[in-house]
């Protein structure tokens, strides 16, 4: 009995969780696009020194941290409902590049936070190399390095899902067609970044009405 309520449950708070996640992190990326629309030239810079695009920066960051949560507690939850059926590969991979994805998410969100700790006590005329440096490693552990991370977390996360029938082959297809976007594309293209929640959003909304479905 107990593991019959378990696994009506599990979908379920992995539907409820994704969708949180999903929301928080797009919320994130659009304040920080809006904020700061062009990283790569002066035009970015100015957010220093307007403080409210410093406060919708700061707003960002504080979502961050909870989206990284929920992320965690999603991961799990995909994990619990796959059970004793899962791939040892790509459950390495799942979990691993789920567990990179979420620290190099945190370092950007130090870095910026960092970066905006000096620009209100030093300036924006002041350090400017030290500002670009940190400018820059900021978007690129975020546009390079966990968005890199997400393509793998969403490959695995559709070839297991497509494997085990979690999740329809249109469903899957899409991950793969999303994964190739965050490798190929982030970085480039500004906003396509959203592709990643926009991704989770649908997946964790899959899941929710499945588990409805198969309920009771």
């Amino acid at each position: 009995m107990e593991r019959k309520l378990q696994a009506l449950r599990t979908p379920r708070a992995a539907g409820l969780v994704g969708i949180l996640f999903a929301l928080l992190l797009a919320a994130a990326i659009v304040l920080v696009r809006i904020a700061i629309p062009d990283e790569s030239g002066n035009v970015g810079g100015n957010w220093a020194t307007d403080p409210s695009r410093r406060r919708t920066v700061q707003t960002a960051l504080n979502l961050i941290p909870f989206a990284g949560i929920l992320f965690l507690w999603f991961m799990g939850a995909v994990r619990a409902r796959i059970g004793e059926a899962e791939d040892k590969f790509f459950a390495t991979v799942f979990m691993g590049s789920g567990l990179l994805f979420v620290a190099t998410l945190f370092g950007a969100a130090a870095s910026a936070g960092g970066l905006l700790v000096t620009a209100g006590a030093s300036g924006a005329d002041s350090k400017m190399q030290l500002w670009s440096f940190g400018r820059h490693f900021t978007f690129s552990l975020l546009t390079t390095y966990s968005m890199r991370m997400a393509a793998v977390f969403t490959f695995s996360t559709s070839n297991i899902g497509h494997r085990l029938g979690v999740l329809p082959r249109w469903l899957s297809f899409l991950g793969y067609l999303v994964a190739l976007t965050l490798l190929l594309v982030t970085g480039s293209i500004a906003w396509s970044e959203l592709v990643f929640p926009l991704w989770a959003l649908v997946v964790s909304l899959h899941i929710l009405v499945a588990s409805f479905r198969t309920g009771p």
